[in-house]
């Protein structure tokens, strides 16, 4: 038999859901990982609320393996030895030719100096406006973070853009001593530039030629970079080079890489590209055709 307090409790009942459902959906707090649980991290967000995850398995690559791209693995390490140690150290953007190597040259620096106490920060671009939060959750923390962006590029009015600008420039809540920011980019400017842009420059009577501010906005973000770092198309002998150190680091004897080169030219012409991520490729392939 039905009571007088029934209505009040379904409809209470049916309040309690509601909150909990619109509890999922609510921002929440940014709450820090357990640090120890890894070298690096990446950060997550659904339905407006972020969080830090560790990664459980970091891509094992050394400086070693990279070959062909010694004065870019030069620069890095030397900007990133002088981060660990307290010294000044800039904000890196690494540009250039697809698959040369950009995003495996941070991974590998992470790797050298995480005895050290550097860690990484994977963020995607889409979640960069959630930047200074993050800057503000590891500041007072004692290790090195590297926020990392990988393949960073923005369209026109993309809310990142603005929240990125402010950390590398330094605005009221700059970036802690503790964090700088790795990018790597196929594009140097970052932001779409089209050919009507052109028609913006101004000539001066004594000759010199000044972009318009659209232009210059464009090229503003990269300009905040501290350090440029540029990678090149291979040509066909460091395209080899790279491919015999992959298969080398894979356990293929000396005998099987000098016969691979026919093939790995092969591999590269039906891809398209001679780059180190193609080289990489045709290495895990072959190697595993010829295992003992």
């Amino acid at each position: 038999m039905a009571t007088p307090t029934d209505p009040l409790l379904n409809l209470m009942t049916r309040a309690e859901a509601l909150l909990a459902r619109l509890e999922s959906v609510l921002p929440h707090p940014l709450t820090a990982p357990d640090w120890a649980a890894a070298i690096a991290f990446r950060y997550r967000k659904r339905g407006g609320s972020g969080w830090i995850e560790p990664v459980r398995h970091v891509a094992p690559i050394r400086l070693a393996s990279l070959v062909e791209v010694g004065p870019q693995k030069e620069r890095l390490l030397r900007n990133t030895e002088q981060f660990v140690a307290g010294r000044g150290a800039n904000n890196v953007l690494l540009t250039g030719a697809r698959g040369t190597g950009k995003s495996s040259l941070i991974k590998a620096v992470l790797n050298e100096f995480a005895p050290q106490g550097l860690r990484l920060i994977e963020v995607d671009k889409a979640d960069l406006v959630d930047l200074p939060d993050i800057v503000d959750l590891v500041a007072e923390r004692a290790e090195k973070f590297i926020v990392f962006c990988d393949d960073l590029s923005f369209d026109e009015g993309e809310a990142g853009y603005k929240a990125l600008k402010s950390i590398l420039d330094g605005s009221v809540s700059q970036s802690s001593d503790n964090v700088l920011i790795y990018a790597t980019s196929n594009r140097r400017h970052l932001l779409p530039e089209y050919m009507k842009e052109n028609l913006s420059y101004q000539h001066t009577e004594d000759g010199e030629v000044h972009p318009g501010e659209g232009v210059e906005e464009k090229i503003s973000l990269s300009e905040r970079f501290g350090l440029w770092v540029s990678f090149y198309p291979f040509s066909q002998d460091e395209y080899l080079a790279i491919a015999a150190q992959w298969l080398r680091g894979l356990g293929v004897s000396d005998a099987l890489i000098k016969e691979s080169r026919q093939e790995s030219l092969v591999w590269a012409l039906e891809r398209g590209s001679r780059s180190g991520r193609v080289a990489f490729q045709f290495a895990k392939d072959y190697s595993a055709r010829h295992a003992a």
